[in-house]
């Protein structure tokens, strides 16, 4: 089973951050906060929404940072992802 998103929304998939401390401790994920760093692993064909027309500008990996609370959340396959429109997408990471 897969997710493909209607109109102007992305699937993300949040990505695992290891995080070191200064002192180089590396803190286990429930210490964390939650991630904000996500990864697209599909994209709505944009259109029309809301009598707008809306071009999509990101695409199937891109890593992106989504607002903390947006979206909603969806498990599928033992995997959970985010489905959030392109207008919650704050900015895509470039390495």
């Amino acid at each position: 089973m897969t997710l493909k998103p209607l109109a102007d929304r992305v699937v993300v998939k949040a990505v695992e951050v290891e995080e070191t401390t200064q002192s180089g401790i590396i803190l286990a994920p429930s210490a964390q906060e939650k991630p904000q760093v996500a990864e697209i692993v599909a994209v709505g064909p944009g259109g029309v929404v809301d009598g707008k027309e809306v071009e999509m500008y990101v695409k199937v990996g891109d890593r992106v940072i989504t607002g903390q609370y947006s979206g909603t959340k969806v498990k599928l396959n033992k995997e959970e992802y985010t489905i959030v429109r392109q207008s919650d997408i704050l900015a895509i990471v470039e390495d």
